[in-house]
């Protein structure tokens, strides 16, 4: 059974840095491609960032330079690094896999809360 569990959320300062986990188990390790999404109430989901199983990294605009998307040498975790974190950060983040035209797989999410 293919999951997907986040972790690593919580409370950060402004300017400060957090980072997120996500462990895969199933036998996703082997998608084409994985990612982070967030949603802040009353907004739609927004792609991060993406990370193909070839090495190629998309981000956001919103997270270019402050944002870091990785993975584990056996594949299985991958890692969000948030820096310079701002108040418009704060969000669930989900964790996310796909063949790269549709993300097949979620995880249930990790709040992201960002304090003054």
């Amino acid at each position: 059974q293919v999951q997907l569990v986040e972790s690593g959320g919580g409370l950060v300062q402004a300017g400060g840095s957090l980072r997120l986990s996500c462990r895969t188990s199933g036998g996703i390790f082997s998608s084409d491609v994985m990612g982070w999404f967030r949603q802040a109430p009353g907004m739609q989901r927004e792609l991060v960032t993406t990370l193909t199983s070839r090495g190629y990294i998309y981000y956001a605009d919103s997270v270019k330079g402050r944002f870091a998307i990785s993975r584990d040498n056996d594949g299985k975790t991958l890692y969000l690094q948030m820096n310079s974190v701002k108040f418009e950060d704060a969000a669930v983040y989900y964790c996310a896999a796909g063949s790269g035209d549709t993300w097949d797989y979620w995880g249930r999410g990790t709040q992201v809360t960002v304090s003054s």
